[in-house]
């Protein structure tokens, strides 16, 4: 019993660190590309990096952290653990036994299942991540007519030019659900789930029928699995995949995510599109799409690594 106890810790643990410092590697690049998405100020990745931290230093690049951080554990531990269960459920279905091998399309449907589930956990989280992202740009927005002001105020009293300075609205990712919550009601915590469910189904379904087939080329003659390597490398290009099939959707997601923090601008996940690429060209759906290839290389890899070793040791927990 000591021993079961001891190897459940070790899961949790595995399932825990490595999903922490995925996002903690990824969220800077994360952060620039959902400035890069939702503000047209920017005119390049480097440019928008450059702005971020001569404005905010590097707490810029980590805005929002704490949350992601904070349920990483779980939203794992959900989509592959619905992965695996209708990967089996599917097995026994068609061919009698869950341990049978799966072929492209049921791992395709199980991922894409993994990735519908996914949405109702993420969707408040991405709502709170994007908008503390964002946060400084709506500011820096709403001070612009106040230019005007240093001229009124003496310039040798300095204290009421500082009391006019905006305060944030949103004081972190608690005080974020929590007011988005008040303002907007339930829906205001599933702004742009319509673009997050496009995003995640197709984009997780590739994400694991990319993985399972790298994993076969992969495998060495006489072998039944890749080594280490080979799981590092499959699961870097697994979501390099994912995320360039996601990336037009996850445009769509965080312009709707971050509209209405004022004058409501898109009707919908349809007019969001029109719109967008009526005035910027089919190129804006493609915006951040380098930076999320960038970050879920060697997130992924550190990912299924960890998902590899997990399933090795429940094994032995069960045999």
């Amino acid at each position: 019993m000591r021993t079961i106890l001891v190897k459940v810790k070790q899961c949790l643990t595995l399932s825990f660190i490595p999903g922490v410092c995925g996002v903690a590697v990824g969220y800077p690049l994360d952060t620039v590309k959902v400035k890069i998405q939702t503000e047209a100020k920017y005119t390049g990745i480097w440019n928008c990096i450059r702005n971020t931290y001569r404005q905010e230093r590097v707490w810029g690049f980590y805005r929002g952290l704490s949350l992601p951080v904070c349920t990483v554990s779980l939203v794992s531990s959900v989509s592959f653990g619905t992965y695996r269960h209708c990967l089996a459920h599917i097995c026994r279905f068609r061919y009698g036994s869950a341990d049978a091998k799966p072929s492209k399309v049921d791992i395709t449907l199980s991922g894409c299942a993994s990735g519908l589930v996914r949405v109702f956990l993420t969707s408040p989280t991405e709502v709170a991540k994007v908008r503390l992202q964002t946060q400084t740009q709506t500011h820096t927005q709403q001070r612009r007519p106040s230019a005007s002001w240093p001229s009124v105020a003496p310039p040798l009293c300095p204290a009421p030019s500082a009391s006019l300075e905006p305060r944030p609205k949103y004081h972190g990712p608690l005080h974020c659900l929590l007011t988005v919550a008040r303002e907007e009601g339930l829906r205001g915590l599933y702004k742009g789930s319509s673009a997050l469910l496009l995003r995640e189904g197709h984009s997780f379904a590739t994400y694991f029928l990319s993985y399972a087939m790298l994993c076969e080329w992969l495998t060495p003659a006489g072998h039944s699995q890749p080594d280490v390597f080979g799981v590092l490398l499959a699961g870097g290009c697994a979501g390099v995949l994912a995320w360039a099939v996601a990336t037009p959707m996850d445009v769509i997601k965080s312009r709707l995510q971050v509209d209405g923090q004022g004058q409501q601008r898109y009707r919908g996940l349809l007019h969001c599109m029109v719109t967008s690429v009526r005035e910027e060209g089919p190129r804006v759906l493609f915006k951040g799409l380098a930076l999320n290839c960038c970050r879920a290389f060697p997130v992924n890899m550190v990912v299924f690594v960890a998902y590899e070793a997990i399933l090795r040791l429940t094994r032995g927990l069960l045999t």
